[in-house]
């Protein structure tokens, strides 16, 4: 694992004839790591403040994880010297999660390819069409059309699993959030990642959904926006917390937790105790920081 500065920038540069990676190299860096909206202060400056976005490189493929915030800061550094060919995934599409998507950069280079895909909506709505809802006037003065590094839409539904390319397997799941929402587990080199965002849960019933996508995961990334200690009223929608996210993990056999998408108000140093404990718990699991590497 490594921090900020050079490294990060080194990780958004290995991308289709950028610095490269070798072959059956699969990590991730994160860019945003922040739920509900972006939260810049002092006190949260250790571990960041912009909301989800994740950078994946499976070989020399990379997958986008969200297009939050910390999508600007991670196409800034994006090595563009050649064309892009890559996957945006996303788990919702509410607004900390597509807002960064207008201040992507390299989504306005026309010779890169982005493919754009969603499973959390039903058969009759497509992301291209939540996406466009976004940014029309007068909410955004540019089109969606006018990203024209966006040239492919994959609409499925939660649950199917298909080839990203060549030996990148994605498995995805329906997850307990009222508006929907999916789960990802990505399989690449004998490696596999899970990412559960925007998922509640019911105390003391684990999610059988959960725990068959995760299951033996080498990184399972979750949705820690609460503590069990704050859910006061049984059943959590929408969203759970890093003590939940730690018994799936711990039930399903994964080597490592990380715990993402932390609520606003969570200061570096709430979150820091979170860090210890989990390091005690499932050692190698981490609190989610904006600019953290993970090599699988």
């Amino acid at each position: 694992m490594t921090d900020m500065g050079s490294a990060r920038i080194a990780m958004a540069s290995k991308v289709n004839g950028g610095a490269g990676t070798e072959t059956g190299e699969f990590d991730l860096c994160f860019w945003g790591v922040r739920g509900g909206i972006p939260t810049t202060n002092a006190e949260t400056v250790r571990f960041g403040g912009n909301t989800p976005c994740i950078e994946v490189h499976c070989g020399d493929h990379l997958i986008i994880l969200e297009a939050g915030t910390g999508i600007r800061p991670f196409g800034l550094a994006l090595e563009q010297t050649f064309p892009i060919k890559a996957d945006i995934l996303f788990s919702v599409s509410r607004f900390d999660h597509a807002c960064g998507l207008p201040f992507f950069n390299a989504g306005f280079n026309l010779a890169n390819e982005f493919k754009v895909w969603a499973g959390h909506l039903d058969s009759d709505g497509s992301i291209e069409q939540d996406l466009n809802d976004l940014m029309t006037s007068p909410l955004f003065p540019i089109s969606l059309s006018s990203i024209g590094g966006l040239k492919q839409w994959g609409d499925f539904i939660a649950g199917e699993e298909f080839e990203l390319r060549e030996g990148i397997r994605v498995l995805t799941a329906a997850l307990n959030n009222p508006a929907g929402a999916t789960g990802y587990r990505v399989e690449y080199s004998g490696k596999s990642l899970g990412y559960i965002s925007n998922t509640g849960h019911s105390p003391d019933v684990p999610d059988e959904t959960v725990l068959a996508l995760i299951e033996n995961c080498d990184l399972v990334i979750y949705d820690s926006y609460y503590y069990d200690e704050e859910v006061t009223d049984g059943e959590l929608r929408g969203h759970s917390t890093w003590q939940e996210g730690l018994r799936l993990c711990q039930a399903a056999g994964v080597k490592r937790l990380a715990a993402f998408q932390h609520h606003p108000d969570r200061l570096d140093n709430e979150l820091e105790q979170v860090q210890a404990i989990l390091e005690a718990r499932l050692p190698g699991s981490l609190v989610a920081s904006e600019g953290k590497i993970v090599r699988l």
